[in-house]
């Protein structure tokens, strides 16, 4: 009696779906049988041949979990259930088998009546031919379905990563935001959102705004800083002014004021506020220049106070926030 394969394709990514495959090879041998191996290990080109000759000869099933459902189900339980979507399909062409054998450690058909048809391989699909096929199917089925992602969502290169959490891929995050196919139970995606939908910002720097952030860069390159961004403006967060001296690099918040009579600029440095500046720093270290990973950190706020036409009256504060 045959054996019936399973994979799953999708577990780690940060966005798409969750796809598992379930295969029964013909009883005949055939001559491509001896292609058949882990599909990450195949290229793209044998993938899709192979994927042809599996589908066209054998009873196979795909258990499809969208991340949406992935975020709800959590992943274990995504698992079972693609696995389970997928048994059910191949049981519906009523091909016979006598054994299950899963991809893994794990056997996601516990407490079902087939577990006790089920074994399960660590590395199967180098080692099992059926768990190869299941692999491939699985493959194949969700790169499509990626590369099709990519034309409704051309900015964030699905085509080249399918989803996993590449640098460029992270980086898009920040710049675009999130879409409905990205995980959001699934990290940088979850702290982004909060399960929350995502609230772009909108912030248009007005004039004043621009002149007040150049008296300040100006103002920090005079006492040695060196500027590396103004302006800086992603998805989710803006930072007026990031800069360099000795061992540290500075986030600085601009405020400005034409005088000071109802308060200091740095009065409007909320517990928010400091929060969102927060975020934007370890942001900015971490998904868009590491280079500067090994300088120390610190927020600044910067008060400005004059007329920003008569730069002779302005008076300008830099501190470090606590």
């Amino acid at each position: 009696m045959a054996i019936l394969g399973i994979d799953e394709v999708g577990r780690g990514p940060l966005a798409g779906p969750l796809v598992v495959g379930a295969v029964i090879l013909p009883e005949t041998e055939q001559p491509w049988f001896s292609e058949l191996k882990d599909s990450k290990k195949l290229t793209a080109k044998k993938r899709e041949e192979l994927n042809k000759l599996i589908l066209e000869n054998s009873a196979t099933g795909l258990g499809w979990i969208s991340a949406n459902q992935l975020d709800n189900l959590g992943i274990s339980k995504a698992l079972i259930l693609a696995t389970k979507k997928a048994v059910k399909q191949v049981q519906s062409l009523h091909t016979p088998f006598s054994q299950i054998i899963i991809d893994g450690k794990v056997n996601f058909l516990k407490n079902t009546p087939l577990e006790k048809f089920t074994t399960t391989c660590i590395k199967g699909d180098n080692k099992i031919r059926e768990i190869s096929a299941a692999s491939i199917i699985a493959k194949v089925a969700r790169d499509n379905y990626m590369i099709k992602l990519a034309e409704k969502y051309p900015k964030y290169g699905f085509n080249n990563h399918v989803g996993y959490g590449t640098k460029s891929h992270v980086e898009a995050i920040y710049q675009y935001g999130l879409t409905p196919e990205h995980r959001q139970s699934f990290e940088p995606c979850k702290s982004l959102s909060g399960f929350e939908p995502i609230k772009p910002i909108h912030k248009n720097t007005t004039t004043i705004g621009k002149k007040a952030e150049q008296a300040v860069a100006d103002y920090l390159t005079n006492l040695g800083h060196t500027i590396i961004a103004k302006n800086h403006k992603t998805h989710f967060y803006e930072i007026d002014i990031i800069s360099t001296k000795d061992n540290y690099i500075y986030f600085t918040e601009v405020k400005y004021r034409k005088s000071s009579i109802h308060g200091t600029p740095l009065d409007a440095i909320t517990k928010e506020k400091h929060q969102q500046m927060q975020f934007a720093a370890l942001s900015y270290l971490k998904y868009q220049n590491a280079k500067f990973k090994n300088l120390e950190p610190l927020l600044a706020a910067a008060s400005v106070t004059g007329n920003l036409e008569n730069p002779d009256s302005l008076k300008i504060t830099h501190l470090p926030l606590t």
